[in-house]
């Protein structure tokens, strides 16, 4: 059976990891490339011309919309898919004037991306019903159903969730009134007491203890 091929451009990276993995374990996509830097993944397009580009806005080098713009341009055949968590009320207009075929922001739940991919890669548009704006983390249980040895304290119980619902340490900095450096050390510390090594592994420990759903 015959693959789509995607290349994912997209620079938070849990998020790229998150995405990666989902589309890895979609049967009919294969990721031939996945990038943090407009200008490399814009390079890989030309060079592998893939089935479907998947690619945030703000990226370092190169805009998403200038990615997108020179993809239509060079390579009409591959369609388009936008991922964002800075939409605006103009921009799915923006979009369809450039020929883009679909637009998720980041805070939509997974299956949502994975249905845009779906219907993208069938010869369909989508776009979301309505200008995103980012919620809040969700409720966290008082005590996680499977006891660590080392339990993580409610700042790490926060973090943790924005980490596995794909927010970057920025965001999570300036959402829970913390340093960047601060947000890194609890990342460091809740790594080592859930005895997790990447950030896939932390989103399935937290699945499994009902701190999100996927």
């Amino acid at each position: 059976m015959n693959k789509h091929r995607v290349v994912l451009i997209e620079d938070e990276t849990v998020f790229r990891e998150l995405m990666t993995l989902a589309f890895s374990q979609m049967p009919k996509v294969t990721v031939v490339g996945d990038f943090l830097d407009g200008k490399e993944g814009l390079d890989a397009c030309l060079r592998e011309k893939p089935d479907l580009l998947v690619v945030d806005l703000f990226l370092p080098s190169m805009h998403g919309l200038d990615v997108a713009r020179e993809v239509r341009s060079k390579l009409p055949g591959t369609r388009i898919l936008v991922l964002t968590s800075h939409a605006e009320e103009r921009l799915p207009a923006q979009l369809v004037e450039l020929g883009v075929h679909g637009f998720v922001a980041k805070t939509e739940p997974l299956k949502v991306v994975l249905e845009a991919v779906e219907k993208v890669l069938a010869g369909g548009m989508f776009f979301s019903s309505s200008t995103p704006v980012k919620p809040a983390l969700s409720p966290l249980p008082a005590v996680p159903p499977t006891p660590l040895k080392n339990p993580l304290t409610p700042r790490e119980l926060e973090v943790a969730v924005g980490v596995a619902s794909g927010l970057s340490s920025k965001e999570l900095a300036s959402k829970l009134n913390l340093s960047v450096r601060t947000v890194e050390k609890h990342r460091a510390n809740i790594m080592d007491k859930v005895e997790v090594r990447e950030v896939a592994s932390l989103v399935r420990w937290c699945v499994q203890q009902g701190l999100i759903k996927v």
